[in-house]
């Protein structure tokens, strides 16, 4: 975390006589070391033109050299703010979500707030105990991001404490909290009728998950195409597991193995279709040529890989920097009606779709 804030005094009155001092560095030992009063060096630190820059300069060459720093719970316990905003996420290893970290945090910056990371995978038991912790940090507010199968009685004891929620990416629909996401079903029927338009009509679904609210609406997006175009849904080529590039490569040695193979296959994340193109060279084919493959997210890896994947973009720096809005807004205005964002994806054609091998 960075600490943001002005340094506030201490009513601690242990005494130093200079960088050696054994304890806690006040502003009263600072203001003591340098002989001027708690409130120029208070002024100083926070680089008030109200003082000279020389002494501004000195006081904070001294600060660095003796070790200060701003006491911030001392100061949330006067101001009940800390200016922290608790961020929890069931994985982060995904690039998907290390840019949308990255959103929030710079975005958090910009308002004079630090962020504060838990992580706790797809495991709700440990979701439990990390949202816990960082609830004892007393962020002034929270932007989470369910473990799978988590329900809205998972996050009572948050609601019951009055910590302000934001939602992002999953939802829990039962919940009349603030929620920023993408529309998930509408990006699953652009890739849809993007390889149906190529001439697809065996198109596999990598990925699916019924346990969180994108892996429902975008299998959901998959199914409302089939039948929009008369196409039977087959069971053999729906291949059910987390989005993860094992999986991936699981599912397409899965769905090539049956009598009538697909010809495609949308993939519910770039992770997913990462894995896929791999086992697909595993069999001597290559995605854009042999295979049509369509991921999800448009990570910043997914341009890169050779041949570049075609997918649906989220937007996620966007969500990002909403979602923290949200939660600013929600902190500074508890009572305001709860606000729910879809942001619309687009379909972003690279190398790895191409019409079927006659």
């Amino acid at each position: 975390m960075t600490a943001n804030g002005p340094p506030e005094p201490s009513s601690s009155t242990q005494q130093a006589s200079g960088p050696a001092a054994r304890g806690r560095v006040t502003l009263q030992i600072l203001a003591d070391h340098l002989s001027v009063s708690t409130a120029t060096v208070s002024l100083a630190l926070r680089g008030s033109p109200l003082v000279a820059e020389t002494t501004r300069l000195r006081v904070q060459q001294s600060a660095r050299e003796m070790g200060y720093s701003y006491n911030r719970s001392a100061a949330s316990l006067r101001t009940d703010r800390t200016n922290i905003l608790g961020v929890g996420f069931h994985d982060i290893t995904n690039p998907y979500f290390a840019e949308l970290l990255a959103a929030i945090e710079e975005t958090a910056a910009a308002h004079g707030r630090s962020i504060l990371l838990g992580t706790y995978a797809e495991n709700l038991e440990r979701q439990d105990r990390v949202l816990n912790t960082l609830k004892e940090y007393r962020p002034d507010g929270m932007i989470i991001c369910a473990a799978s199968a988590s329900t809205a009685e998972t996050f009572g004891h948050l609601i019951a404490a009055g910590v302000p929620l934001v939602q992002l990416s999953r939802e829990i629909p039962e919940l009349d909290l603030d929620f920023v996401g993408s529309d998930d079903r509408q990006g699953t029927l652009l890739a849809m009728e993007h390889l149906i338009a190529l001439g697809h009509r065996r198109i596999a679904f990598l990925g699916e998950n019924q346990n969180i609210s994108t892996g429902r609406n975008r299998y959901s997006g998959y199914c409302q195409s089939l039948d929009r175009h008369d196409m039977p849904l087959d069971p053999a080529l729906v291949y059910s597991a987390s989005g993860t590039r094992e999986n991936g490569l699981k599912g397409i040695h899965a769905v090539l193995d049956v009598d009538d193979p697909p010809t495609a296959a949308i993939c519910f994340n770039d992770l997913t279709a990462f894995g896929a193109m791999l086992g697909l060279r595993h069999r001597g084919l290559e995605a854009g040529v042999d295979f049509s493959l369509v991921g999800c997210d448009d990570v910043q890896e997914a341009a890169q890989w050779y041949p570049a994947l075609t997918t649906i973009k989220n937007f996620q720096e966007e969500m990002g920097r909403k979602s923290a809005e949200f939660l600013i807004r929600r902190i500074t205005e508890p009572h305001a009606p709860t606000r729910r964002l879809l942001l619309t994806p687009e379909l972003v054609v690279r190398g790895t779709t191409a019409p079927p091998k006659r």
